[in-house]
């Protein structure tokens, strides 16, 4: 799964918003954005620590996180 939509379902889920995962990752909101719009194919790359923290916040298994920036990096 697409990271964007991997984080748009998590967030759905348990009912956040772009502003409450940023308060609570302490990522800041636009970069919360890009990855909901761009994934990881956009020109904003998220990093190891933010998909760590996405991952913990969103109660969402680490490797599904970092797959598809794995990819990303691989073909780059």
């Amino acid at each position: 799964m697409h990271l964007a939509q991997l984080l748009a379902s998590a967030m759905r889920r348990r009912h956040l918003s772009v502003e409450a995962l940023a308060l609570t990752t302490g990522i800041r909101t636009p970069r919360i954005k890009a990855f909901l719009e761009d994934g990881t194919d956009g020109p904003v790359h998220p990093t190891a620590q933010e998909l760590k923290e996405l991952a913990d916040t969103l109660a969402l298994p680490a490797e599904s996180v970092t797959q598809d920036a794995q990819r990303v990096v691989a073909t780059t």
